[in-house]
């Protein structure tokens, strides 16, 4: 029977195909303030401390905060923090098998049952970071007693944290702390200052903490990019334990690419942040917009571009697309040749579009993931206009000529959109005899028109449409025409066959002909 993994059964280890830690990091001081247990701050901020500990640079270790009430901390007492990592995909081409056993957390506390505790660690001199992932609801304001044990709220608690720290230190400068919002929000950590000083001036809280709160704490905009799917499958996860020697509760994957963008001027704040030495993931800039929006349009925005092709062209993830010689074909040439120009600017140079555009396809076609198309599709139309309008409006600023792939891609959402109403109040579409459920807020009105209009009409009426885009997209050259011509292969041919048509004629111009 194998060992449960624990400090205790760390030297007894001896594959060769996993990192181990030393025993002295496991002695290393408690540095980072983490609220949140998931698996993308194991797999993402706690890989990137682990590694730099194992490095001999940034040397500290992270006490994890668990807000929510469910489920409990056993498994982290249970191995002391310790956990394996399994990195799996493809970088540069190439592909990765990487384990790591990662002992950068020493502690888990719950704030429902040790909330003094975790007061106490506000006590301790070592301690520099705060970093959260709460989910996006975690970052808002709410009625909050500070005094509370625990706070109600995410920023309730860090408030509460760091008034004790400030009383304990009588205001000393340098014992702010460096705050390091994850979750998926705009300039998150910007709204958690303004939540957290909202929360100070309600509590009437003397103006020296308020000037201490400001001048004496670095509250970091950040930006996360990793897949991290949690466990590994039942038979794979047997397979490792067998492998390594012991038995892990807590073992995760994460794929290979990782980003943690975080907004930074401070050198101060950037030597403390001194795990970013360690992993070209880790970016410290003064403005992280520039990997906001590679991401949102060439990651995402191929998503969102592809998804209802993939689905009407029978493939269920993402990564079946990517092992057909055409779809491959196809998304990699609407990335590379229409999309990524479109988005060169000052700001972002071709070589980096291209950088980014070909990580982002290695991603695609990690073998580990099995991201569902269907998946990809919800909320499909403000999707598409979040990501995707911006892209193609900026490629008519420097073109007239209609982006074929682009427009195949609308086609292909428009044909996805068309549905039947359910009994229920559902809106089921279908291809090849196979059901898929439309999870969309204008999924109603797609259905009336679909039922009301010949699809010629129906394209240049959703075009038109500036409440779904916020502009009329009629007004693009040839456009309009572009969605008709693909819609109508797509309706007649089917998608395979249109995806091997549109590579054919992709580098050909198109007729910017009548709208």
């Amino acid at each position: 029977m194998m060992k449960q993994l624990t400090t205790h059964t760390l030297p007894a280890i001896s594959s060769s195909d996993i990192q181990l830690p030393a025993a002295a990091h496991l002695q290393l001081p408690e540095k980072v303030l983490q609220f949140g247990t998931g698996v993308l701050l194991r797999g993402l901020p706690d890989y990137f401390i682990d590694k730099a500990n194992k490095a001999g640079v940034f040397n500290g270790r992270v006490v994890v905060v668990k807000s929510t009430g469910k489920g409990s901390t056993d498994a982290f007492a249970d191995q002391q923090g310790l956990y394996t990592l399994c990195i799996r995909g493809i970088e540069q081409g190439q592909k990765v098998a990487e384990n790591s056993l990662n002992a950068s957390i020493s502690r888990v506390l719950s704030a429902a049952a040790e909330w003094d505790e975790i007061l106490h660690c506000a006590e301790n001199p070592d301690m520099e970071i705060v970093i959260s992932n709460t989910t996006e609801v975690g970052i808002t304001l709410v009625d909050d007693n500070i005094n509370a044990a625990p706070p109600v709220s995410f920023p309730g608690k860090l408030l509460a944290f760091l008034y004790r720290r400030y009383q304990h230190f009588s205001g000393r400068a340098d014992k702010g702390m460096i705050i390091i919002p994850t979750e998926l929000l705009v300039d998150n950590g910007k709204k958690l200052k303004e939540i957290v000083l909202e929360l100070a001036a309600r509590h009437q809280l003397a103006p020296a903490f308020i000037s201490w709160l400001n001048d004496a704490n670095h509250f970091c905009s950040s930006l996360v990019d990793r897949i991290v799917p949690g466990a590994l499958p039942a038979q794979e996860q047997q397979a490792m334990q067998e492998a390594l020697g012991y038995k892990d509760d807590l073992m995760i994957m994460a794929e290979a690419y990782r980003l943690w963008a975080i907004e930074t001027a401070d050198k101060k704040v950037q030597e403390r942040l001194s795990f970013s030495k360690t992993d070209s993931g880790v970016v410290l800039a003064p403005d992280i917009n520039v990997f906001r929006e590679l991401k949102l349009r060439l990651l995402n925005g191929t998503h969102t571009f592809s998804c209802g092709l993939a689905v009407l062209a029978g493939f269920n993830t993402v990564r079946q697309a990517m092992e057909d010689a055409d779809m491959e074909a196809c998304i990699s040439s609407l990335m590379l040749q229409e999309m990524a120009p479109a988005i060169t600017d000052i700001y972002i140079s071709d070589t980096m579009a291209a950088e980014f555009a070909q990580s982002v396809l290695d991603r695609f076609r990690n073998p580990h993931i099995a991201h569902q198309w269907v998946a990809i599709t919800m909320q499909y139309t403000s999707k598409m206009k979040m990501r995707n309008i911006p892209v193609l409006l900026r490629h008519y600023e420097r073109s007239q000529e209609p982006p074929r792939l682009m427009a195949l891609g609308f086609a292909a959402y428009l044909l996805f959109m068309r549905s039947e109403r359910t009994a229920d109040g559902q809106y089921k579409g279908a291809v090849n005899g196979k059901e898929y459920t439309i999870q969309d807020d204008h999924a109603a009105w797609f259905h009336d028109e679909w039922k009301r209009l010949e699809a010629a009409v129906l394209v240049k009426e959703v075009l038109a449409n500036t409440n779904l885009w916020g502009t009329d997209l009629t007004q693009l050259k040839g456009f309009a025409r572009a969605v008709t011509d693909m819609l109508s292969a797509l309706t007649r041919d089917g998608a395979t066959a249109v995806i091997k048509k549109a590579l054919t004629e992709s580098r050909q111009p198109l007729a910017a002909g009548a709208q």
